[in-house]
């Protein structure tokens, strides 16, 4: 049985700094176990739950964030599969926007640090290629959508 999770690629834009794409921020999560690594906010599927409420809930959780403080981008959504511990699992993310790029994060017992940060610290700190490729795809998702205005 494949393991199913769902979370957020989510982004901040920083107002009056850089242009864009350069005022774009990605948040990352560090665990608070094994090792220590850095990932969007996501979490499993509960028994009866869609996909876009456990990506919903599990930020909630896990970065204190509220439907209310996000804006969820059309046309991205991303698929990961990988193996965690010999099993299968897979994982979806979608891409959303901070309303307030001042809103506070407030972590959970599973992590420890979280972070803002541009793509390609971003992509460093994800050190998982499949991780690593999703953040490059918001990324270019975010700019074709700059580019349409």
């Amino acid at each position: 049985m494949v393991l199913r999770a769902c979370g957020f690629i989510i982004f901040r834009r920083l107002v009056g700094r850089i242009p864009p794409p350069g005022n774009i921020e990605y948040l990352l999560l560090q665990t608070s176990y094994g090792e220590h690594h850095w990932t969007p906010p996501k979490g499993h599927v509960d028994p009866g739950e869609d996909d876009l409420t456990t990506a919903l809930r599990e930020t909630k959780e896990e970065a204190g964030l509220r439907a209310e403080h996000l804006k969820v981008i059309k046309g991205f959504v991303q698929e990961l599969h990988y193996e965690v511990r010999g099993k299968p699992k897979e994982v979806l993310y979608w891409l959303a926007e901070l309303k307030d790029p001042g809103t506070a994060v407030t972590l959970s017992d599973e992590h420890q640090d979280y972070r803002w940060a541009q793509l390609e610290e971003a992509c460093t700190l994800a050190r998982y290629k499949d991780l690593q490729d999703t953040l490059r795809a918001a990324h270019r998702h975010l700019e074709a959508c700059q580019d349409k205005q």
